[in-house]
């Protein structure tokens, strides 16, 4: 393209910008044109491409509309396009779902070209952090021990030596110090917590967490109380779904964090309490994307059942957990779905790419790997119907 061609183009979108913006504001020509002292037919001429406006006038008009001058020519909203076109390739990688590490050359090498182009963008590095983050996970794995008093620590020597890891602290306290969008400091605090643990940064950690506010001042919280009639109950409705998803993780999180609470009679009475609690909230079975955690939850039951002797039990659990994946499967369909318990009824469903989960449960088996499990796998998939269960999981139904 020549430079009159760049010209051209340029008084193109301008006049283009110039319209899009005064309908935004819901102002006439005649309002821009006694905004800037010229006749209307001039605002016309500018809109229609047929003239350009004197270059004196284009900082009022930005101040005008309450625009950057980059933003009044179209440039901001091209380079948003670019951008979001970016993070939607790296999100069609579904890295957060999948435990392969096949993608991580070629995800991180299109957020390195993306931000070779757009060096200081927010967006494209808390998405380079969060996938440095998670590569880190898939490649060097995360390395936990019971210590003396059967507490589960981390093993800070394996983890510094993650240099994903490393790079991702970097990327995100830079955006903690710097970044103007709020939910990019909000998602690169909820990196460091993780990484400064799992490198022994504890104190750090703490401080990043102490940022953040406490749960009665969560957003879903407040959504909750800002509404009534039917948005407040498709509000509360989404809060006792993420409560429940979050207590039943951290339940199992406290579960492993205590070697004894482990081994007592508590595991199996806090996992199917974490189960239950799903039974409260979705009354009716249809759980939604939360299948997922009622698999992970049966998934772990069986492992439990299996080591205290439950041995039919736990090829229950097994079947549930693939019952689970089925339902979940069949969200995947491309259509809207919608909870349909009486508490939960006006929340829609989330959707991701769900296809073919039964075929992974038995890699994915027994889900959290704490306390360590290597005789127990070895016996359970020796019996005969572990191999019964891994044809119906592979199956396509």
């Amino acid at each position: 393209m020549n430079l009159m061609d760049k010209e051209s183009n340029m008084e193109v979108k301008l006049g283009e910008h110039l319209r899009s913006l005064r309908r935004r504001d819901g102002r006439t020509q005649e309002d821009l044109a006694v905004a800037l002292d010229v006749t209307p037919q001039a605002v016309s001429r500018w809109e229609n491409g047929s003239c350009y406006p004197d270059m004196a006038l284009i900082p009022a008009m930005a101040n005008y509309f309450g625009v950057t001058i980059d933003e009044l020519f179209g440039y901001r909203n091209d380079r948003d396009k670019k951008v979001d076109a970016i993070i939607q390739k790296v999100e069609s990688f579904h890295i957060k779902g999948r435990s392969d590490d096949a993608w991580v050359e070629e995800c991180l090498g299109i957020l390195r070209a993306g931000l070779a182009e757009f060096p200081q963008n927010e967006k494209l590095r808390i998405t380079l952090a969060d996938a440095l983050a998670e590569a880190g996970w898939r490649r060097y794995h995360e390395w936990l021990y019971y210590d003396g008093e059967g507490y589960l620590q981390h093993d800070y020597d394996r983890h510094r030596k993650n240099e994903f890891w490393e790079e991702a602290v970097e990327v995100c306290e830079s955006l903690v110090s710097t970044a103007g969008d709020h939910e990019v400091v909000t998602r690169a605090v909820s990196i460091l917590v993780l990484l400064y643990r799992n490198l022994g940064e504890t104190e750090k950690a703490a401080a990043c967490a102490g940022r953040m506010p406490e749960l009665k001042d969560c957003r879903e919280v407040l959504l909750a109380a800002s509404a009534d009639g039917k948005e407040e109950a498709k509000y509360l409705g989404d809060l006792l779904l993420k409560l429940a998803g979050q207590l039943t993780k951290h339940l199992i999180y406290a579960l492993m964090a205590n070697r004894a609470h482990y081994e007592s009679d508590l595991a199996m009475e806090k996992i199917k309490g974490a189960i239950a609690l799903f039974d409260l909230v979705c009354d009716d079975g249809n759980l939604g994307e939360y299948h997922d955690e009622l698999i992970k939850l049966n998934l772990y039951l069986s492992r439990v059942q299996w080591e205290r002797g439950d041995r039919d039990e736990a090829f229950v659990s097994l079947d549930e957990a693939l019952r689970h994946a089925r339902a979940l499967e069949r969200l995947s369909d491309g259509g809207e779905h919608f909870f349909t318990a009486p508490l939960v009824s006006f929340v829609q469903c989330r959707t991701a790419p769900w296809e073919g989960i039964a075929g992974t449960l038995p890699e994915d088996w027994p889900f959290w790997g704490m306390p360590e499990c290597g005789p127990i796998e070895t016996e359970i998939k020796a019996d005969p119907r572990w191999g019964k269960w891994v044809r119906a999981c592979k199956s396509n139904q």
